[in-house]
């Protein structure tokens, strides 16, 4: 994991420890992670002539939409195509996933 992927890892990490206690997935959670990071990345469309420096130094401004894009889709797991859950008077509605990806806009290309 590169330095991005690794302080969501962490973040994300710490936080889902105290809620899940000896039920958390590490491996799970490394694979949303590594995931929400790749989804941000294709979104920005970055142009062949950025280098891979100037891509991760881009993706810093992007690390709560990376945040979020992973927390959902760890949350969501098992339960994916569902917008909303019902069971004994209770009901769970689901945000829309691409709310998470919101201030993420693709890199315009000029003419």
């Amino acid at each position: 994991m590169n330095a991005i992927e690794t302080e969501v890892y962490e973040s994300l990490k710490a936080e889902i420890e105290i809620t899940e206690g000896d039920r958390f997935n590490s491996t799970l959670l490394e694979s949303k992670v590594k995931n929400a990071y790749r989804e941000v990345k294709t979104a920005r469309r970055y142009p062949v002539s950025y280098s891979d420096a100037a891509i991760e130094n881009d993706m810093e401004n992007y690390y709560s939409q990376i945040r979020a894009v992973a927390q959902f889709d760890f949350n969501q797991a098992g339960a994916e195509g569902q917008t909303q859950f019902s069971e004994d008077g209770a009901s769970i509605h689901y945000v829309d996933r691409d709310k998470c990806f919101q201030g993420v806009l693709p890199i315009a290309r000029r003419g």
